[in-house]
């Protein structure tokens, strides 16, 4: 298992719309190992392959916030099939670092996916399962989440992006 980096706002790589696993063969379980083992390193809640730079349609999750209990979930082509609700929350990202905002979201969710073993399977999700899933599912289609905010709110956040990675530029 390796920590693999992740990519950062704006790499054009978080802007494009994954492409489809089509076998489910060692290199991508060895991915899942990794991205697992970045996700708790980091630390988050979620991670896209095109995160770490591969332009594949998987996601790793883990609510679970225990280090003694991890309770990852593997979703390799997921496709949201229904939603319902209205949610507003907070979201970050590890792609862009220390910038939050608030999200609205549908508040269940159902999304079809494959397993490890190649098994197709479907799950709901509510709340904070339903935001990751849908953050994530995002990113595959080269959307972030600061696309999910107003103009204004999105503009003011891009601004702070760009004054960090300037200051960031400064100090190196």
């Amino acid at each position: 298992m390796a920590i693999l980096e992740i990519v950062k706002y704006p790499d054009p790589i978080l802007r494009d719309k994954a492409a489809s696993v089509h076998q489910i063969d060692l290199s991508i379980r060895k991915l899942v190992s990794d991205m697992l083992e970045t996700l708790y390193e980091a630390p988050g809640v979620g991670l896209a392959a095109p995160q770490v730079g591969i332009s594949k349609r998987l996601v790793v999750v883990d609510i679970s916030n225990d280090p003694k209990n991890r309770d990852p979930l593997i979703l390799i082509n997921p496709h949201i099939t229904y939603s319902e609700g209205d949610m507003v929350g907070e979201e970050g990202c590890l792609s862009i670092p220390e910038i939050y905002g608030d999200v609205h979201r549908p508040r269940m969710i159902k999304v079809k996916f494959l397993d490890l073993s190649g098994t197709e399977c479907e799950i709901a999700a509510e709340d904070l399962l339903s935001r990751v899933i849908q953050h994530e599912v995002d990113h595959l289609e080269g959307v972030m989440f600061i696309d999910r905010m107003s103009k204004i709110k999105r503009d003011f956040l891009k601004m702070k992006i760009r004054k960090k990675a300037k200051l960031a530029v400064r100090e190196s």
